[in-house]
Parts: C-alpha cells; structure tokens; sequence
C-alpha cells in the first residue's frame, strides 16, 4: 500500500512540473529597456541588464524619441569604442523597436547619436539557451507573469521543492 501511494505521489509531482515547464517554457518574456526611463541618456544599462534573465525568444523593447535617439545592434568591438564606422549589424529607429533575442549568445546594442554611446548609452547582454538552470534575479513586478513570480525562476523553484519532497517521502 505505501509503494502506491508513493507511486502516485510521485506521479502527481512529475506530472506538476512538466506541466508548469511546458507552460512557461512557450512564453516570452518582452523587457521594456530601461524599463520606464526607455532608451534614453542617463540610464544606467548595466544595472538594468545585470537585473534580468534573458532567454533565446524573449524581447527587447527599445522607447525612445526618434529625433533624439536610435537603436545600433553591433559587434563587440564596434560597441567597446563606439565607433560606428564599420561593425554595425542592424539598424533601428522607430522609437518603438522590437528586437527577438533569436539565440544564445551576448548581443551589444549602443546609441549611433554623436556622443551618446560615449556618454553611455550602450548595454550588452547575454542571452541564456532555453532550459539553462543558470541563475539570474527575476524580473522587476512590472514584468512578472500572470502567476505573481518571476517567470523561469518560479518553475525553478517549483522543481527544487518538488525534488526535495521526492527525496524525503521516497522509500525504495
């Protein structure tokens, strides 16, 4: 009787999780760069990057005022001197620009305004493969799944509790 009982237990618990990993899994996160101060001067990027967990599908959104600022996706050297004379890859300028992080690797975006990226208007990121267990803080309130947490993170933790339940109810 305890062996079913375990049986279903532990069918239940894997049952949640692969539930709650396929559901978060198909879901992109969309970051608002800068979050409410946008693509502007005087942001700090690095905070605002160190401050996310970005994941190949996710989506950057770069606001911004068209007259006064752009959008460059550059190389990394094109990006350490802010020279925009060779290593642009693409080029933005809606004000309203949507950027797919399409795979994982570091992406180094700058302003190409005179003067902006030296004055640091720059960030580069780095983009983790879907299912990477690498930790990253969640993502700020204004960003949080309908679930009240922080998106990958949450299902994380759901799978650290789940397993450490098996572990103490499991009896070969």
């Amino acid at each position: 009787m305890a062996n079913t009982l375990h049986l279903i237990l532990l069918t239940s618990i894997t049952t949640l999780v692969l539930s709650l990993s396929a559901q978060i899994g198909v879901q992109a996160t969309e970051y608002a760069v800068g979050d409410t101060d946008g693509w502007e001067t005087g942001t700090n990027f690095l905070r605002w990057s160190q401050n996310h967990n970005f994941t190949v599908g996710d989506v950057l959104v770069f606001n911004y005022v068209p007259v006064q600022h752009n959008v460059y996706q550059v190389t990394e050297k094109t990006y350490r001197s802010c020279n925009c004379s060779s290593g642009v890859l693409k080029v933005y300028g809606s004000g309203r620009d949507r950027v797919t992080l399409a795979e994982a690797t570091s992406y180094w975006f700058l302003c190409g305004v005179e003067g902006h990226c030296l004055g640091g208007m720059r960030m580069v990121i780095s983009v983790a493969a879907y299912g990477s267990l690498a930790y990253a803080p969640a993502p700020a309130p204004e960003e949080r799944g309908s679930w009240g947490g922080g998106g990958r993170v949450v299902v994380r933790r759901w799978v650290l509790i789940c397993c450490l339940v098996l572990m103490m109810v499991w009896d070969p």
